[in-house]
């Protein structure tokens, strides 16, 4: 019985290992023979990326306007304009123009403002012989070529603001009148520049980086009849000198400066209009007489260091200090003329002093505005205090 029972169970077990053969998945292909096998792809080593740094100026210019419409002229500039009923001007204006193009020899007023020009080549200029106004504002001129400016004899204004000059060009035409060079990097006037500009009545140097050694007693030398000159905002810390005795308006705020020597503005009798704000002027620096002068109308101060008012001449009519550190006034002492009485007050109006226009604001003074002050300044028609 027992042998019947082992021979039954034998039995069973290979059945069971026969349908396990049946289910078994097929095996793999053989593998290939090492010379027949395609070679491995490299794992690509990891870098970190790299940042490309920012431009500090765009690479690229935008590009020229297109050519406009034909011109009633037929010697127009297609990259310019030429009006039909100003048949002297040229506009060429913020065109995106990287050379001058070629000036015809009718044209007195030139516009070349607000283009990417560098330099002024003598083919573009070889017929423009009788230019009056010439216009070249916010451009990146970094010199003007001897050749062209000496054929422009009949050139009277010329603009230059917001370039890139360094130095005050030399060799500029003797007719010239007005001379606008603001806004560029000058720091140098060559010696005898103005030498033979006998004619210039405004000069403007204001927002460079002129500073004292800049001057001497020659370098104005020439400017006869000066009538505007504007030294604003530069790094200057004196006063300078040689000034043009002629000057009309005197343009010195945004500096350093610090103090007046004696006399300084006595040099200059016909000065008008002066303008000191934003400076270091205190009262130490500044002599009592410093503004006594005959023919001043306006004198600002504003934006300095006085603690008191200083003395004016009695034509004065505009006076601005506000912004210093004032804490009181005397109107007896600053007055030009003597106090009237209270009962004198609307006469005689004609020889009190002319000071219509006081400011007074930001200093340290307290309302109410002093009686002597009113009393002295009687044609005062406005007091910001």
């Amino acid at each position: 019985m027992k042998a019947a029972f082992r021979l039954l169970l034998l039995l069973i077990l290979v059945l069971i290992a026969e349908v396990n053969g049946q289910r078994r998945k097929p095996g793999r292909k053989p593998a290939r023979p090492t010379s027949e096998r395609k070679p491995a792809r490299p794992t690509p080593e990891w870098k970190p990326a790299r940042l490309t740094p920012e431009p500090v100026e765009p690479t690229e210019l935008p590009p020229p306007l297109p050519p406009g419409p034909p011109s009633v002229f037929p010697d127009c500039p297609r990259e310019c304009f030429c009006p039909p009923d100003f048949p002297s001007a040229l506009y060429c204006d913020s065109r995106n123009l990287r050379k001058v193009p070629l000036i015809p020899p009718r044209i007195h007023y030139l516009y070349l403002q607000n283009n990417f020009i560098d330099s002024l080549p003598e083919e573009s200029f070889k017929n423009a012989t009788e230019l009056r106004w010439v216009n070249l504002d916010n451009n990146r001129i970094k010199k003007l070529d001897r050749r062209v400016m000496e054929q422009l004899d009949s050139l009277v204004f010329l603009y230059l603001e917001k370039n890139q000059l360094k130095e005050v060009p030399s060799f500029l035409p003797a007719n010239l009148e007005q001379l606008r060079l603001s806004r560029n990097q000058i720091s140098k006037i060559p010696s005898g520049v103005f030498n033979k500009l006998e004619h210039l009545v405004l000069l403007d140097l204001h927002h460079n980086k002129l500073s004292d050694g800049v001057f001497n007693k020659n370098t104005f030398r020439g400017l006869k009849n000066l009538m505007q000159l504007n030294l604003a905002h530069n790094i200057l810390r004196k006063l300078p000198p040689g000034l043009p005795s002629a000057v009309h308006q005197l343009f010195l705020d945004r500096n350093n400066i610090e103090d007046i020597p004696d006399d300084y503005f006595k040099e200059f009798p016909n000065l008008a209009f002066l303008r000191l704000n934003y400076n270091q002027i205190s009262d130490k620096g500044l002599p009592k007489n410093s503004f006594n002068l005959t023919n001043l109308l306006v004198l600002q101060l504003a934006h300095n260091k006085l603690t008191t008012m200083p003395f004016i001449n009695p034509k004065l009519e505009h006076l601005y200090l506000n912004d210093n550190s004032i804490e009181k006034i005397n109107g007896t002492q600053i007055c030009p003329t003597s106090l009237v009485t209270f009962q004198d007050f609307s006469s005689d109006l004609e020889n009190s002093p002319r000071l219509r226009y006081l400011r007074l604001d930001g200093n340290q003074l307290k309302p109410p505005i002093p009686l002597d002050l009113m009393m002295c300044f009687r044609l005062l028609q406005s007091v910001v205090f």
